[in-house]
Parts: C-alpha cells; sequence; structure tokens
C-alpha cells in the first residue's frame, strides 16, 4: 500500500468516526432550534455567541465573550497571547465544548450539530498541518478524498488551489522543500478543499518574513471578495487595521473594545509625538518637560531605543513648544515627529500593555503539534 493509499485509508476511517459521532453539550439547552428562537430565528450573522465561557481547572479562558461577524465580513479578534483568542476558535470549530454560553455558525449551533458546522467550516492556523513527505498536490488530493467529493473531483480541486495558490510549479515536490510561506499558502488551500462558507484564520501569518505576510493578506482579501465570512485572531496590528471591517479586542477572556479601526482609534483620541533622544541619559528630564503636554495616558518610555512616546492636542504648535523647551534645557533630539494614534496605542490604553510579538522560530511546542492535529481533525 502506497504512503498515499494508507494515509488516506486511515484518515477516512478517522473522518467517518469523528463525522458520525454527536459532540455532547455540557450545559443547558443548546440546539439550533431554541437558539434562532429565541433570537428570533435571525441568521444575519454567520458567526454568533453568546456568553461564551471556558474555563481550564481555575483558570478561564473565556469569561462571557460576545460575537458577531455579518456575512461576507472579516471580524478581526485582537489580543495578547493568553487572550482566549485560541479557545474561542476552538469552540466555534467544534474542537472543544464551552462551559457556557451560545456559540452559532452558518446559522447552526456548534455544540448541538457539530457535523453539519464542520461541513461548513474550514480552519488555518499558527501550525502549517501539512503532510511534509506528501507532495502539494497529494495533500490537497488526500483532504479531498476525506471530504468524500470523490476521485476525479478531489484531484481537480487540488490543481484549481494549486493554481490560485500560486504553487503550481511546486505541486510536485515534497511539503518538506517548501518555504514557511509555501507551506502556510498550502494550508489555507487545505482550508478550501471543500469550498467552505466561514474560515477560520488562527494567526495564519505568525512566524512568517515580510513578504510571505503581504503576499497572505492578499490571498485572503481574495478569499473575502468572493463572498467568503473570516474570523481572523492576530496580534499584528498592521494585519487587522489592513484586513478587518470590524475588530474585537479581547484581553483575559474578556471582550474589552469593538468597532472599526478607525472607532478604536477614536475612542483614545488626540495625537501622539514621538521622540528619540541621542543620549539616554536625557530620558529623565525629558519625560519631565514631556508630562507638561501630556493629555492622556502616562508617556511611554523605551530606554534601549531612548524613545518617548506621549498623547498631545494641539497638533503641529505643541510640537513646536516640545522643540523649544528640549532646546532650551540642552537635550538633543535625534528624531521627533508627530503621528495620529495607532492600534497598537488603542490596545496599549485599553490593556496597560501593549500587544506581545509570537516568538518567530521554527521549533514547534506541545500546543503547536496539538493545533496540527486538531485542524486535521476538523478537515
Amino acid at each position: 500500500m502506497t504512503l498515499v493509499a494508507g494515509m488516506l485509508a486511515i484518515g477516512e476511517f478517522m473522518a467517518s468516526m469523528m463525522f458520525s459521532r454527536p459532540v455532547p453539550c455540557r450545559f443547558g439547552r443548546c440546539d439550533a432550534e431554541s437558539f434562532q428562537t429565541e433570537r428570533g430565528g435571525d441568521v444575519s450573522y454567520t458567526i454568533r455567541t453568546e456568553g461564551l465561557v471556558k474555563r481550564y481547572g481555575k483558570v478561564v479562558a473565556l469569561d462571557g465573550l460576545d460575537l458577531e461577524v455579518p456575512k461576507g465580513t472579516v471580524l478581526g479578534l485582537l489580543g495578547p497571547n493568553g487572550a482566549g483568542k485560541t479557545t474561542a476558535v476552538r469552540i466555534l470549530t467544534t474542537l472543544l465544548d464551552p462551559d457556557g454560553g451560545t456559540a452559532e455558525v452558518a446559522g447552526l449551533d456548534v455544540c448541538a450539530e457539530p457535523v453539519k458546522v464542520r461541513k461548513r467550516i474550514g480552519l488555518s492556523g499558527q501550525t502549517a498541518a501539512v503532510d511534509e513527505h506528501l507532495t502539494g498536490y497529494e495533500n490537497l488530493d488526500m483532504v479531498g478524498r476525506l471530504y468524500h467529493l470523490g476521485k476525479r473531483p478531489s484531484q481537480e480541486r487540488a490543481r484549481e488551489l494549486l493554481e490560485r495558490f500560486d504553487l503550481v510549479e511546486a505541486g510536485d515536490r515534497p511539503a518538506k522543500t517548501y518555504s514557511g510561506g509555501m507551506r502556510r499558502r498550502l494550508d489555507l488551500a487545505a482550508a478550501l478543499v471543500a469550498k467552505p462558507e466561514v474560515i477560520f484564520l488562527d494567526e495564519p501569518t505568525t512566524g512568517l518574513d515580510p513578504r510571505s505576510r503581504v503576499q497572505m493578506w492578499g490571498t485572503i482579501q481574495e478569499l473575502v471578495r468572493g463572498g467568503s465570512t473570516v474570523l481572523l485572531t492576530t496580534q499584528y496590528m498592521e494585519e487587522a487595521e489592513r484586513l478587518a471591517d470590524d475588530i474585537v479586542v479581547i484581553d483575559r477572556g474578556h471582550k474589552i473594545a469593538h468597532g472599526t479601526s478607525d472607532q478604536l482609534k477614536a475612542q483614545i483620541g488626540g495625537e501622539r509625538v514621538e521622540t528619540v533622544l541621542a543620549s539616554s541619559a536625557d530620558l529623565p528630564p525629558a519625560q519631565t518637560i514631556l508630562a507638561h503636554f501630556c493629555a492622556g495616558d502616562e508617556i511611554q518610555v523605551d530606554e534601549q531605543t531612548r524613545k518617548l512616546t506621549v498623547a498631545v492636542t494641539g497638533g503641529v504648535e505643541v510640537l513646536r513648544q516640545i522643540l523649544q523647551r528640549l532646546s532650551d534645557a540642552n537635550i538633543a533630539v535625534a528624531d521627533i515627529g508627530l503621528r495620529r494614534p495607532t492600534l497598537d496605542d488603542v490596545f496599549l490604553s485599553l490593556t496597560g500593555h501593549v500587544a506581545e510579538e509570537v516568538a518567530e522560530n521554527g521549533e514547534g511546542s506541545e500546543d503547536d503539534r496539538k493545533d496540527t492535529r486538531e485542524k486535521e481533525a476538523v478537515r
């Protein structure tokens, strides 16, 4: 038996077992009919959660999370490590049972009708769930077989996706020869084999180089133009700003802000003056001077880069006054500028800390391997 045939046989067995086994609900009434009745049968939201709760022992990963994602839009779920983003995705993709609340995808309750939900969703995330010993084409063909598309439709869909994701030339090479960006594109292609109407992307560009990240952004934008509904989790402010129609900021399992990028920036208002000093010895006196102009939160000080950031009102005139005061104090300035608030500023204002970046290395942790197994299962 060839490797492909062997994996198909094992995969078919696991998929049939998974798709035929009901997932028990751990809390109260959880059927889709009662949910839609209570909500007036409104299915205009492709993804919706209400009061979603998940606990791991004494740790509360989600604490009453409410989400609503209209059809054909992108929701950016923004938060640091441990905020609850991946837990929310695992519940919405039927990989975890919630301990409270309700979750609905494509008009279906994820707890009561997991089989139907899985037929309508695709999942791609932090770790590319591809078999490195198979070619790109064989990976996609295998996923099609697991979805019972049939031999010829699976093969045609595999070739179609290789072309769509610019992987035709590499399609007959083993995936282990692919770059990180190519593997990520192949993983996203695999999530689209069954043409899902809802796509979950769990930090899909983490660890990618800038060029590969921009390519992935273009691919996601193309999916949305085609009518897909996307829930995107990310820690990258630029990514959320570029891709998301709507943004929900969560921290420690709570939703702490909701709106478009511009709406969130308007919440903290004002402008920011960023000053880079020539000498770190001048940081304390410069901070004292900038405190007189501060119109918001505390002054941000980065000792390593000798940069101070302060919220101000008054625009260019305030910038001129700051420069004059620094000059009067004989404090040398290497660079200074006035800018609008960014999502980083919003996050810092809301949570008291900046969004954390994931370590960009190639070493997979046990959590990474678990994530890979779960993504393979949901397909």
